[in-house]
């Protein structure tokens, strides 16, 4: 039977453990389910009258979560151990189900046809990574543009747009727009922008956020890059993510950060910082991938959460491999309120022969070391690379520089001409010193 990866998932990470062995320190019942109604439907509206006319126009919304997903030991695995599964409690502005459709607002906001800008005040969407270019709908206009207006329902807006220069053939265009309701207590910002230099960087980028009548928040930026390396002197796209938003009738909300590096040899590197809250809980959850272009892999996951009562619990993972050689490991535990701990680890170590050792024990008693016949599987190049980020980069490459002065600047190099292999980076051997794990000591 082939050993799978185990591949990275952006699951969002889990509040709820329950008992799943004998071994395993359950927490208390009234911490392993969680009901939760972030959003009331209003009754009125508040501050001025809306008629809404347009055909999609949005309603409140009432969110509500039937139960949180608990904790599954997975015991079905090979004899190294069981593994954490898990997902938290739903967040505000959150779940994948309730964005799909069409976009949905927290306050009613539709204007009467031919108005100006309605609002869009829309928050993000958690655990979904980072967008192409092209569902930003970044569309710059050429002219200095300032303007603003009331809509008939009394809500306000405006748009700016313009031009900055700097040297070094530094150009900035951006478009910045916004608006409010009636009463102030719903608004909405949004900036678009490219830059670009005679070095041959250029860069495409947005920022939005906004705030409802109930007082949640929300901000998201979203960035990609064309620029050379200093190091190998090959072309790099880097595109990255950050979100937040917090509710603004509780002590939650949730916050994650992406980021995505390609360059023109093959090398990638892609990671994810995840934290969120919920009144006493607490998550947070890690991940990165790199792949050095000529084989060789590193992936790995590290999760944790708490509670003010003093339970801990977690799972980490890592694996290293170069031409069907190499390393598994990882660790699950737990620590009680009394501080009490309990963890389980597990290593393979694969020899590219067929054969794999498997070793594990945990704090309860249990361990195996044993020797198997066992095909390893891996995946040796990342399923969307150079390639697949160049194809959907096309508004960042078309980025047009002012004009450069004859040798000022050398073009950027798509790597016709790599450097040999040898000058080659090659990714990290552990886990960067801010990635570490929050594991009990």
């Amino acid at each position: 039977m082939a050993a799978t990866s185990r591949g990275l998932s952006s699951t969002p990470f889990g509040l709820k453990p329950r008992r799943a062995a004998a071994d395993a320190s359950p927490l208390p019942h009234h911490h392993r389910c969680v009901r939760l109604d972030w959003w009331k439907k209003k009754k009125r509206r508040r501050g001025c009258r809306v008629e809404c006319r347009c055909p999609d126009s949005a309603v409140p919304i009432k969110k509500s979560v039937d139960k949180a997903e608990e904790w599954r030991l997975d015991s079905q695995k090979s004899p190294r151990g069981a593994r954490i599964q898990a997902s938290p409690p739903s967040l505000p502005f959150a779940t994948h189900s309730r964005f799909v459709s069409k976009q949905e607002k927290f306050y009613p906001r539709c204007t009467p046809r031919n108005s100006g800008f309605q609002s869009r005040d829309t928050p993000p969407k958690r655990d979904t990574g980072i967008a192409n270019e092209k569902d930003w709908g970044i569309s710059l206009v050429n002219e200095n543009v300032n303007e603003s207006g009331t809509n008939e329902d009394g809500s306000t807006w405006y748009r700016e747009s313009g031009e900055d220069l700097g040297g070094k053939g530094y150009r900035c265009r951006w478009t910045k727009m916004g608006g409010q309701s009636c009463d102030g207590s719903s608004e909405w910002k949004e900036t678009w922008w490219e830059k670009s230099d005679w070095t041959g960087y250029k860069e495409l980028g947005v920022e939005k956020s906004g705030r409802n009548a109930e007082g949640d928040s929300w901000w998201e930026t979203w960035q990609e890059v064309l620029h050379q390396d200093e190091w190998s002197n090959l072309a790099r796209i880097e595109r990255s993510a950050q979100k937040q938003a917090k509710s603004g009738t509780q002590n939650a909300g949730w916050y994650e950060k992406w980021w995505e590096k390609y360059d023109a040899k093959g090398w990638t590197e892609k990671g994810v910082h995840k934290y969120g809250r919920l009144n006493e809980q607490s998550w947070w959850e890690k991940w990165g991938e790199n792949y050095d272009g000529r084989g060789s892999v590193l992936k790995w996951t590290d999760k944790w959460a708490e509670t003010e009562l003093g339970t801990k619990w977690g799972d980490k993972w890592e694996e290293k491999f170069f031409s069907g050689i190499g390393s598994r490991q990882g660790e699950t535990w737990h620590v009680s309120p009394v501080g009490d701990r309990w963890s389980r680890t597990w290593g393979e170590e694969h020899f590219g022969n067929g054969k794999v050792h498997k070793y594990g024990k945990s704090t309860t008693g249990e361990s195996w070391d044993i020797v198997v016949d066992e095909e390893t599987y891996y995946e040796a190049e990342p399923h969307y690379g150079w390639a697949d980020v160049v194809g959907d980069s096309s508004q960042l490459l078309s980025i047009v520089p002012r004009e450069r002065p004859p040798g000022v600047y050398p073009s950027i190099d798509f790597g016709s001409s790599p450097p040999p292999l040898d000058d080659f980076p090659s990714p990290p051997d552990d886990v960067p010193p801010d990635m570490q794990s929050h594991s009990p000591q």
